[in-house]
């Protein structure tokens, strides 16, 4: 009997959770975080990737 194999590719089926830097801290949620500090992060500059990626 010929078997079929999948080739898988890494990290495939594997759950993540993102975490991003917030004012210093690594983090994956801001529930933890005070009003001040929550503030803080909605005001803040986000920086984005828009336009780098296009052929033109």
């Amino acid at each position: 009997m010929k078997e079929e194999t999948k080739e898988k590719l890494v990290g495939e089926g594997v759950g993540f959770e993102r975490i991003r830097r917030i004012t210093g801290y690594l983090v994956g949620t801001v529930d933890r975080f005070n009003n001040g500090k929550r503030a803080e992060e909605r005001d803040r500059v986000k920086h984005g990737t828009e336009g780098l990626l296009s052929n033109k």
